[in-house]
Order: C-alpha cells, then sequence, then structure tokens
C-alpha cells in the first residue's frame, strides 16, 4: 500500500488510512489473476523491457513504489529485533520490536523499552552528512514523542478489532 503525500497529513490521518487499507478484501484486488500465470510474463522480451524501463524512470518508480518504503517486521514478536531489508528505495526504516535492556535514566540505571530500527540509505543517492543529520533528528523526534500529543484514539473510534494508536 502506498501512503500518498504522507509529509502534509498528521499522524491521525495516516493511521485511519493505514487502518482503511487494513479492512479492504486483499481478495477482491487479484480477482481474475492466476498467480501460476505471472512467470509466463517473464518470459516476453516486451514484458522485460517494461520492467527495465520502469525501473530506470524516477516518475513511473514514485508512481507505483513510492519514495520511501517502510516496513513493521517487529509487530508480530516479542522483544526486540532487527530487519534487514532489500535495498529497493533511496530510504527504508524498518521497524523491529520493543524490547527491554538496563538504560541510564536521570542519573541511575533503571528498565527501559528500546525501538529497534534499521534505517537504510542508498548511499548513490543520498551523501552521507545529510543522512547523519536525518538519522539523528528523527532519533530526536522518536524519543520526544512528537506529534503523538494528538494521535491517541478513544475505544468507542477504535473500531471492530480495537486498534488504538
Amino acid at each position: 500500500y502506498i501512503i500518498r503525500a504522507a509529509n502534509r497529513k498528521t499522524f491521525r490521518e495516516i493511521h485511519h488510512e493505514i487502518r482503511a487499507a487494513q479492512m479492504q478484501d486483499v481478495a477482491k484486488a487479484w480477482e481474475g489473476f492466476k498467480a501460476i500465470h505471472w512467470p509466463w510474463l517473464l518470459l516476453f522480451p516486451a514484458f522485460r523491457v517494461m520492467v527495465w524501463m520502469g525501473e530506470r524512470s524516477p516518475q513511473v518508480w514514485k508512481k507505483y513504489r513510492g519514495t520511501v518504503g517502510i516496513t513493521a517486521v517487529g509487530m508480530f514478536g516479542k522483544g526486540a529485533g532487527w530487519g534487514i531489508p532489500l535495498p529497493s528505495h533511496s530510504l527504508w526504516l524498518t521497524v523491529g520490536g520493543i524490547g527491554e535492556k538496563p538504560g541510564v535514566v536521570d542519573g541511575y540505571i533503571a528498565i527501559r523499552e528500546y525501538l529497534s530500527l534499521t534505517i537504510s540509505f542508498d548511499h548513490e543517492t543520498i551523501d552521507g552528512a545529510p543522512a547523519a543529520r536525518f538519522t539523528q533528528r528523527l532519533k530526536e523526534l522518536i524519543e520526544s514523542g512528537y506529534g503523538l500529543g494528538d494521535s491517541t484514539v478513544e475505544p468507542e473510534q477504535a473500531g471492530a478489532k480495537g486498534y488504538v494508536l
């Protein structure tokens, strides 16, 4: 699923868009399509040329793949966990699990929760210094809980599955 213009949406709008996409019937999107026919397309030179052109056109890539990849591998497990994505975007975020580890809180060692997050950059597209600044700023925003002050969903708004952001 691709979230368009995410930079102009609030966390709540993105949350509701993701939840609406999760409720869609996936089977309807693939009606009439048989996965067994897919490999045969790869044999046709014209199909391979179209794929090759699509991979090299930024406009086509953006339309069908988006600009930033995000995946959450830690939502089904318990504890910390890391993911290594297949590089297909100039920026890819892999959200792992949340695990407890000792850390310093107000000068004392205490158990804290830590988010495992893998940030992957395409170094041919993004230079190291801006990538490091982005990473530092993202860390600061996550640690401060930026934007989450108005992101709670009332239980009656959570829907049938009871999702709460």
